[in-house]
Parts: C-alpha cells; sequence; structure tokens
C-alpha cells in the first residue's frame, strides 16, 4: 500500500476517494468510476454515469474541480450514441462546478463510461469512512433498490413511471448533501453505490472500529422495489454483495430473503450514509432541508460493542 506523509486518505479502509495534501491549506482529492450502461437512454446514462463519479468527492466533504472522461465503445455503433453519453455527462458535471477538460476513449465490445475526477478539500476537513463514533446516528440520503429497478428494466417488466423515479434518484447530484454535513461537522460518511448499504456500512465500522445497528423498517425504498423483488427480480452483483458480507452481518431471524437482499442491492449512484453525533443531528436535518434534500432518513447507529459488525433488525 502507498504511503506518504501528505497521502492524508488513501486504500487501507477501501475510501470513497484518495486525499493528498499539497500545502497546508489545500489538499487535492482523486477517484474514477465508470460503469455499463444501465437504462437504454444514452445521454440519461451519461448523466447518472457523472453522476455516480462525483459522489465520490462529495463523500469526503469536497468540491469537485476538474474531471476527465473515461470511455469504452464499440466502433460500430453510431457515434452519435456516443455524443449523447458524452453530453450527459458534460451537463452533470456543469451542473456540479466541475470542468471536463478531456479523457480517453477505446474501442470496447460493451458501452462504458464514467469520469476521473479532481476535487478540492481543506486538510484535516476531509470526512473519512473510517471515523464513525459510539453513539452517532445514521442518516442516508437517498432510497435505495436501484438495482432492483434497472435489473427489471434489462427484463422489461419495469414500469416507465417506476424507472424514471429510479433515474431521477440516480441523477440527483449528491452536492447539497455533502455541503450541509459539512457545515455541521459529522464524524464519518460514505456514498451508497455497487456495494450496496451493507457493503459500505461494513467498510465504514471495519474502519472506525465500531459496530452499528441498521433498521430494514427505517431503510427508504425507492417505489416499486417491493413489486419487483416478488418477482425474484434482483442483479447478480447484489447476491455476491450479500455473499461478502455474511461474516460480518448478523440478520434478525424474522428478516425475508427479500429484505436481506435490498438491503445488500447493488446501488448506482445512490445516497450518501452519514455518522453524525447525536447532538448535532437536529443541525444536520435542517441543513439537508434547507439545500434541498428530499431523503434524510434515521437509518441506525452506531455502536461501542460487536466492533466489525452490523445487526440487522426489521
Amino acid at each position: 500500500m502507498a504511503s506518504h506523509p501528505d497521502l492524508l486518505v488513501g486504500i487501507e479502509t477501501g475510501d470513497d476517494a484518495a486525499v493528498y495534501r499539497l500545502d497546508d491549506k489545500t489538499a487535492i482529492i482523486v477517484t474514477v468510476d465508470f460503469f455499463t450502461p444501465i437504462t437504454d437512454d444514452p445521454y440519461e446514462f451519461g448523466v447518472i454515469a457523472a453522476a455516480n463519479s462525483l459522489s465520490d468527492v462529495y463523500a469526503m466533504g469536497g468540491k469537485p474541480l476538474v474531471a476527465l472522461n473515461v470511455v469504452g465503445f464499440p466502433a460500430e455503433l453510431a457515434v452519435e450514441m456516443l455524443g449523447d453519453v458524452l453530453k450527459g455527462g458534460y451537463d452533470k458535471a456543469l451542473e456540479a462546478g466541475c470542468l471536463i477538460v478531456g479523457g480517453h476513449t477505446v474501442d470496447d465490445a460493451e458501452p462504458k463510461y464514467g469520469l476521473s475526477v479532481v476535487g478540492l478539500i481543506e486538510p484535516g476537513k476531509e470526512v473519512s469512512n473510517a471515523n464513525a463514533k459510539p453513539g452517532d446516528v445514521l442518516v442516508l440520503t437517498k432510497p435505495i433498490g436501484t438495482g432492483i429497478v434497472t435489473t427489471g428494466c434489462k427484463q422489461g417488466i419495469t414500469p416507465d413511471a417506476i424507472l424514471k423515479q429510479a433515474v431521477d434518484t440516480m441523477a440527483e447530484l449528491n452536492k447539497g448533501a455533502s455541503e450541509a454535513m459539512m457545515k455541521v461537522g459529522v464524524n464519518s460518511c460514505t456514498d451508497i453505490t455497487g456495494f450496496g448499504l451493507m457493503g459500505h456500512l461494513s467498510g465504514m465500522v471495519r474502519g472506525s472500529k465500531t459496530g452499528a445497528r441498521i433498521r430494514v423498517g427505517d431503510v427508504p425504498v425507492l417505489p416499486g422495489v417491493w413489486d419487483l423483488l416478488e418477482k425474484d427480480t434482483v442483479p447478480g452483483g447484489t447476491f455476491r454483495n450479500m455473499s461478502s458480507v455474511a461474516e460480518s452481518v448478523d440478520w434478525d431471524d424474522g428478516l425475508s430473503e427479500k429484505q436481506r437482499l435490498l438491503m445488500c442491492d447493488a446501488q448506482t449512484s445512490g445516497g450518501l450514509l452519514i455518522s453524525v453525533p447525536k447532538a448535532k443531528l437536529d443541525q444536520l436535518l435542517s441543513e439537508l432541508d434547507a439545500a434541498g434534500v428530499q431523503t434524510k432518513a434515521l437509518v441506525g447507529e452506531i455502536t461501542a460493542e460487536n466492533v466489525g459488525r452490523i445487526n440487522v433488525s426489521a
């Protein structure tokens, strides 16, 4: 693992991005993320992929500065489709105040798109996934279930209205939530993406040397997700996520397999999971509300016992 006095956050706890100090007042946040299409609309794909990539910077409390496109695209497909993807990414980066200044494209059998992003943060103010404290409250800023909804779309069974709500959620920047938590001062944060709620929370409790409790009934869920679960619409990544946390999650006996799968659902451009001292909870909720963040759900708490483990109840 890389080690350097100015590397403030590296890969030790699987954090959302790396943080490197340039001087006493400035550090850069660096990250990269890309994936295959999750909707049939190229522009929507570009928007969501860019929002997802920018989210890593927001999870650390930073401000995105510049980005590079990362593209894989089949040479035989219409170049106009690629233009729509890049336009979607450009528009979403522009909304974030981030400049796309170049990139790289390769011929690939399956389309892929995302961004390599550089952000800014004041050294010492970065928010990592490894500083949650016992007694903290866990606040989630977007509903989960995007993996299930988009898998249903690929199978042709997700209603258009349900898909639109999921697309709108994935396209939403975590900018407002990030700025709100930085005004308040929180202990820890991670964004909920490919490893699902349980996977990313597992990283937080391992890195923080704490435990956690989560209540399924308090976790916000996108409309239509339970109906799709009843049709056994679950992405492969969600099953892999559940297997990967088997040794760190204690499920209450009353929870169904579908409830457990939902807690592990592989998300795209999910919300922030914020670990905040209980004394600051009301202030955080107020700042999130002022920032226009629609979802601000109290889903659990950080514990001193059962270090590295998560208890999940109904």
